[in-house]
């Protein structure tokens, strides 16, 4: 190869929460360049997913099962052989995974209705952490149409 691979860039961890987690998907939350703004509706949301689990677990935990539970282990991509356009299922990596998960909360949050986007995003956690949701449905869907190509997975890349 001609070029060198770009070095990745270390995440500084959260100033409450001291994870990298939390700072990847702050700044996909992020909107032209306020991260303050960013953390607040974070902490916001994670304060009211608190509020509603109870004693039992924190809202970082509930957090993070609600982002395992979205993340996608395979998924479909187009391949053209001899005309004919085919869905292939291929495994997914663990850094896209985890792109692909912090995506769908962020988006499907955005797209319900409620008053604030902390309130979104709470609501959306707590129906990812349940299995059920938009963005639970979009990682079933992914999976069922994986499944129902599975016959094309000879042609892999």
């Amino acid at each position: 190869m001609r070029k060198s691979i770009p070095k990745k860039r270390e995440l500084v961890p959260d100033p409450k929460f001291k994870d990298t987690l939390v700072t990847r998907f702050v700044n996909s939350l992020m909107v032209d360049g306020k991260k303050s703004t960013a953390l607040k509706v974070f902490y916001d949301a994670i304060e009211i997913v608190d509020q509603k689990a109870g004693e039992e677990e924190n809202g970082l935990d509930v957090w993070k099962r609600a982002l395992n539970n979205i993340m996608p282990p395979v998924e479909v991509k187009s391949r053209r052989v001899g005309g004919s356009t085919f869905q292939i299922p291929v495994e997914v990596r663990p850094k896209r995974k985890l792109a692909l998960g912090i995506k769908w909360m962020i988006d499907y949050a955005k797209k319900r209705n409620d008053k604030s986007m902390s309130r979104k995003l709470a609501a959306e956690i707590i129906a990812a952490a349940k299995e059920e949701g938009a963005a639970f449905k979009k990682k079933e869907d992914t999976l069922r149409m994986a499944e129902a190509n599975k016959a094309f997975s000879h042609f892999k890349f």
